[in-house]
């Protein structure tokens, strides 16, 4: 083999610079999003409001710039199930102030304007048509002209919440970023001028000042049109483990939550004030010893939930092993996870477990039992009688205190309710909490728990019967 010229040598620089500045020049193309900022971007087409409330540097702002260079350019990728903009559109991207605008904002679509080097952006430097310079501010943008792949020019104005309400009236447009959290006066009226379009807004940020007006409205007011996606330290991995710990570390506990889990602060009002990590467990060893049990918690357009718990009797230790949560799942759906778990699992359950379903009249209960799942007779109550729900609070706080409820690390849905699950005014907000309910009714029910007795039906049966002697029949299937 001949050696290679300097020809060659020149020319294959030449082709390894081309492919850096196609990456470097177009980071549209090559973003690969997180499951969490997937489930953000393509949740567009059935909420007109979204918010992204994540952790610190963990790509909330990011996602929030890529969906704007979507829609302005309509470059939308394979993945994408969200809403689409076929036209040249027209839309806001805010933040604070002016110099957070220009050092966020600005910068994600574009690039760092006082080097020179735009295009570095979300917005692929090919598809930049102009720059217009703002008032007050050094090197900050009023807005950006971008090139859509139908023929026209898309708009995006930068706007800072220091500018005031009055700021935000007046305009129509097409959709609204706000980056990092706005006043509510100022996110209402940026929302109106989206009302000709449909109205169609997204956040993103982190909630450091606990539960404010905004923030109440997503998490403990929201009405149908809205969602919050919730991206916590564990849902990246541009950070090692090692980095991780450090980070979180590097926290004030105070503000620890929010930083990295993009959990507001709740304060009093939080009903299980304890850390996460004092609960968690990575892997269990399930002795033939241990007990179990599982916990339903009925729904349709709200969810319908289930645990499974592994209890060390000898060492009163209950462990939540798995956890299942899905809108608009039947019965026969969810059976098909739940028995996975195991076939010879006692189903705890709430009382609206009699209610009839108006399709095919029969009892909510006895759907999931004719799947063949081991549904308790009766619903869900304490030992000493009664169903009430802050007895059963009392009895999981003492135990997470206690060291005595385990819940393992992976079970990111469960741990989304535990870290949002709180009381208003003294009552319990009874939203996003189905899978806290049905660890509830397992716990309140754990004194019909079984164990495993394996594969052998006959054996199993038999045991069954022996172990059944002298219990009370509320417990039956």
């Amino acid at each position: 083999m001949s050696d290679i010229t300097r020809e060659d040598k020149v020319r294959l620089l030449e082709l390894l610079r081309e492919q850096d500045d196609r990456i470097k020049y177009n980071k549209l193309k090559h973003y690969k999003p997180y499951g969490k900022q997937v489930l953000f971007h393509n949740l567009s087409t059935k909420y007109t409001e979204r918010c992204l409330m994540a952790g610190n540097q963990l790509g909330k702002s990011l996602a929030g710039s890529m969906e704007a260079a979507y829609h302005t350019t309509g470059l939308y990728p394979d993945w994408w199930e969200g809403k689409k903009f076929n036209r040249p559109n027209v839309g806001w991207a805010c933040g604070v102030t002016g110099e957070v605008v220009r050092d966020t904002v600005q910068r994600l679509l574009l690039g760092r304007f006082e080097s020179g080097d735009i295009g570095i952006g979300s917005i692929p430097k090919d598809h930049i048509l102009g720059l217009q310079r703002g008032m007050g501010t050094p090197n900050l943008l009023d807005h950006i002209k971008i090139k859509h792949i139908s023929g026209g020019t898309s708009i995006i104005n930068l706007k800072s919440y220091t500018q005031g309400r009055e700021k935000f009236q007046g305009d129509t447009i097409d959709w609204v970023w706000f980056d990092e959290e706005p006043d509510r006066a100022v996110y209402t009226e940026g929302l109106t001028r989206t009302n000709a379009s449909g109205q169609f807004a997204w956040l993103t940020y982190t909630p450091l000042l606990g539960m404010s007006e905004t923030t109440h409205s997503f998490l403990e007011a929201p009405h149908s049109n809205q969602v919050v996606i919730n991206m916590t330290i564990e849902d990246v991995d541009h950070y090692s483990e090692e980095a991780k710990a450090s980070i979180i570390a590097s926290y004030p506990a105070h503000e620890r939550e929010a930083r990295i889990k993009g959990i507001p602060t709740l304060g009093e009002g939080r009903i299980f004030p304890v850390s996460e990590e004092s609960l968690y467990y990575e892997e269990l060893e399930v002795r033939p010893e241990y007990w179990h049990i599982g916990g339903l918690d009925f729904g349709w357009n709200h969810p319908q939930a289930g645990v499974h718990l592994i209890w060390d009797k000898d060492n009163d230790v209950i462990y939540v092993d798995k956890a299942f949560r899905k809108s608009e799942c039947t019965p026969a759906h969810a059976a098909l996870t739940y028995r996975h778990w195991g076939e010879n699992i006692p189903w705890a359950w709430p009382h609206d477990g009699y209610q009839h379903d108006k399709g095919s009249g029969d009892e909510l209960a006895g759907q999931y039992r004719s799947t063949g799942m081991q549904m308790l007779r009766k619903h869900a109550t304490h030992e000493s009688g009664g169903n009430g729900v802050e007895a059963g609070l009392l009895e999981m706080n003492e135990r997470m205190a206690s060291g005595r409820l385990k819940i393992r690390s992976s079970l990111k849905e469960w741990w989304e309710e535990f870290r949002l699950y709180h009381r208003k005014d003294g009552k319990i907000v009874k939203e996003r909490d189905d899978l806290m309910a049905a660890t509830r009714y397992a716990i309140m029910m754990k004194r019909f728990a079984e164990q495993d007795r394996g594969d052998d039906v006959e054996e199993y049966e038999n045991w069954k019967q022996e172990n059944r002697q002298g219990r009370s029949a509320y417990g039956g299937y």
